[in-house]
């Protein structure tokens, strides 16, 4: 069944709490995207707060890949969601007294990108520990609609609130919600194996080696990572979009949450063919659909952002595009966590976390491009590449085409 892992006590009270944190990060994502625009009026700024955010994320996903399957996952995320709560609450304080400047909002992106990335992770490896392995499938796909559902909603309620009132209640809005999570947490019993002292190199080593010998989850990691850092990372720049319509806060957050709209109807879709033959064509098929709706959405917005209607043209484009781009994503991950060993769980799922890095990383491309050329045309860029990965491997790695999900 597909919402079956809901049955769980523990992962249900995990996934009702997790909707306060992860409703806080897509929150914050938008408040702090707004801020800086405000700020300096730079895509460029922009593309450096998403490098900001994905750099320290990176590099702490591969040792808490690592952490996560040393110290019990519980303890790791209270540290790290009370980490992330003082740090918003610090940041709505310096903005409420009118004193923030873009380069406090960097650091404080970039301390979050280091909490994150030990926070991913735990996250993401510890569902075992809350269902029976029978749900494991239903457990992804609900934690995908978590964040998928979250990205359709708050960003809506973010542009609103913001032009209302200001980014610094977002900042504390945002605190309050991972402070709630973090008394979730204090509620869980985690039962988790820990293994007996090693090397941490040696194990690390382990984890990189594994992936790197498996062609099928090698093939799955890097595809995601491009599809997110060239294809999905529009959203980084997505104020200078808004800006192009004159559409305000109340635009730039309706036009995020098109894409989370997207994302949940890709999730929707793929749950019915999660154990089809045909899933790897039908995995490859969306993720090479996807660059042609973002063309779409270049093409509107470079050309038509006067026009009647183009606003909302727009917004159908950035739904088809993050729908194609979900299904691939959401797939690759169950694939993923129904596959690896679990005593490997954290450290190749920290591995495959980086991809929501990739996005923010992907900002930083996106804002040099558009600031050299123009947004429509860093989006267009992009799309090109995605569609080049997805040609290569179809062509070249048979095993994701032929992956039959009746056998996963």
């Amino acid at each position: 069944m597909r919402f079956d892992a809901l049955s769980s006590a523990p992962y249900r009270r995990f996934w009702l709490g997790s909707i306060a944190s992860v409703g806080s990060t897509q929150l914050y994502f938008v408040g702090m995207a707004w801020l800086v625009f405000e700020l300096s009026d730079s895509a460029l700024d922009l593309g450096l707060l998403g490098a900001a955010t994905a750099v320290p994320t990176i590099l702490a996903t591969l040792v808490g890949g690592l952490v996560a399957d040393r110290i019990n996952r519980r303890s790791v995320l209270i540290f790290t969601t009370g980490t992330a709560a003082l740090l918003l609450l610090i940041l709505a304080v310096l903005d409420a007294t009118e004193v923030v400047q873009v380069w406090h909002v960097l650091l404080i992106s970039g301390l979050l990108g280091l909490v994150h990335g030990f926070d991913f992770p735990s996250r993401s490896s510890i569902f075992p520990s809350l269902i029976e392995p029978k749900q494991m499938m239903s457990a992804v796909s609900l934690n995908s609609i978590l964040w998928q559902g979250s990205r359709m909603i708050f960003p809506a309620i973010g542009g609103l609130l913001i032009a209302l009132t200001d980014t610094s209640l977002i900042f504390v809005l945002c605190g309050i919600g991972f402070i709630t999570m973090v008394m979730v947490l204090f509620s869980l019993e985690v039962v988790q194996e820990i293994p007996e002292k090693a090397d941490p190199w040696h194990e690390f080593k382990e984890g990189v080696r594994y992936v790197l010998h498996q062609r099928l989850f090698l093939t799955l990691i890097m595809l995601t990572w491009i599809s997110m850092f060239f294809g999905t990372s529009f959203v980084q720049i997505m104020p200078i979009f808004a800006d192009l319509f004159d559409s305000g806060e109340r635009g730039y957050g309706l036009l995020i949450s098109a894409t989370g709209i997207g994302s949940v109807t890709g999730n929707l879709f793929i749950s019915h063919f999660q154990q089809s033959r045909r899933l790897g064509l039908i995995m490859l098929s969306c993720a090479a659909l996807a660059p042609f709706a973002l063309a779409g959405f270049s093409l509107v917005t470079g050309t038509l952002p006067n026009a009647a209607g183009a606003f909302w043209l727009a917004c159908f484009f950035a739904v088809l595009a993050s729908a194609f781009s979900s299904v691939f994503l959401v797939s690759s991950m169950t694939v993923l966590q129904l596959k690896v060993p679990d005593k490997l769980r954290g450290r190749v799922m920290g591995i495959h976390s980086i991809t929501f890095s990739m996005i923010a990383l992907g900002g930083l491309a996106s804002g040099a491009l558009a600031t050299k050329f123009s947004a429509p045309i860093a989006v267009v860029i992009g799309a090109v590449v995605v569609l080049s990965s997805v040609i290569w491997v179809t062509l070249r790695r048979g095993e994701i085409i032929n992956l039959d999900g009746s056998q996963l």
